[in-house]
């Protein structure tokens, strides 16, 4: 059994037609639009990736803060 891809239901969502010609090996004239479809989506993929490295960095800092904090609290309260 063949394993049917999210790109394939779209398309045939999109265009019955366009899927049965894809299904019987035919190309798309449309190949610069693909591509620059296939571009954009590199694109945004990477920028997700580096929105979560962003956040992931920005909860580390927020974390190293609280426990600057207090230790900066318990020093203090000690008489330091």
């Amino acid at each position: 059994m063949r394993t049917i891809r999210a790109s394939e239901i779209g398309t045939y969502l999109y265009c019955h037609r366009a899927w049965g010609y894809a299904r019987q090996g035919h190309r798309s004239t449309n190949q610069e639009a693909m591509q620059a479809g296939t571009e954009y989506h590199r694109r945004h993929g990477q920028a997700v990736f580096f929105a979560g490295v962003l956040r992931f960095i920005g909860w580390a800092l927020l974390l190293l803060a609280l426990m600057v904090l207090a230790a900066w609290w318990a020093w203090s309260l000690t008489g330091g």
